[in-house]
């Protein structure tokens, strides 16, 4: 709930920069929503200390893969339209869908996943990648938190305390990713940077769970 609500809120600075490519957007994003609630279906039934440990080792690998590539989109002038459709449709679709599957079975709007499908998918900048992928954060978002109220497992107070934070943060990293475009790697290092070390951060939290999970059982 806090992901899919922190990404409207930040969707209006990067609208008003023009980094959105609306039409590649939205189709990730709807192949995704699909995926999604496949996904959340299924990541219920998991233990929930796995799925912390499952999350943080997925962004370890995701940021690995980014740093070591070190590649950013370069068509700036990358366009969905009658044209590019036979080229462009099938991997945004088939991208979208499987990022919508994992972020459905993590909880996640999954962002740090959607950056670098809409990369690959479109070669697209960074930029309009980060920008484009909060058109699929909110609807994976929205549409796992859905699925996860109606279970009553949405905690609102902390959900809305995420909220407020995530306005404030993202007021700040959207004017912050527009002057670290300019600088060629530098977005692309810090988003990986950022990614692992949340993931580290995350497997060992979920480590720790399953070891006191465990240790309670005996």
């Amino acid at each position: 709930m806090a992901v899919a609500a922190s990404a409207l809120i930040n969707l209006v600075g990067h609208a008003r920069d023009r980094n959105i490519k609306w039409p590649c957007a939205s189709v990730f994003a709807l192949t995704g929503v699909v995926g999604a609630a496949l996904g959340a279906q299924l990541g219920k039934a998991v233990d929930g200390a796995k799925l912390l440990a499952g999350f943080g080792a997925l962004m370890i690998a995701i940021a690995a893969l980014m740093l070591r590539s070190r590649r950013s989109g370069h068509d700036a002038d990358v366009r969905l339209d009658r044209t590019s459709a036979l080229r462009l449709l099938p991997p945004l679709a088939g991208a979208g869908f499987s990022v919508g599957a994992l972020s459905g079975f993590f909880g996640i709007g999954g962002g740090f996943l959607v950056v670098p499908g809409l990369v690959s998918a479109t070669s697209m900048p960074l930029l309009n990648a980060i920008g484009s992928s909060l058109v699929s954060v909110a609807a994976f978002g929205a549409t796992t938190a859905a699925s996860y109220a109606v279970s009553g497992l949405v905690d609102w107070p902390v959900a809305m305390l995420f909220v407020l934070g995530g306005a404030v943060g993202g007021f700040l990293g959207v004017r912050l990713a527009g002057k670290l475009a300019a600088r060629k790697g530098a977005l692309m290092l810090l988003f990986s940077s950022v990614v692992a070390m949340v993931g580290v951060y995350i497997v060992v939290r979920g480590i720790a769970t399953l070891i006191a999970s465990q240790a309670t059982r005996t």
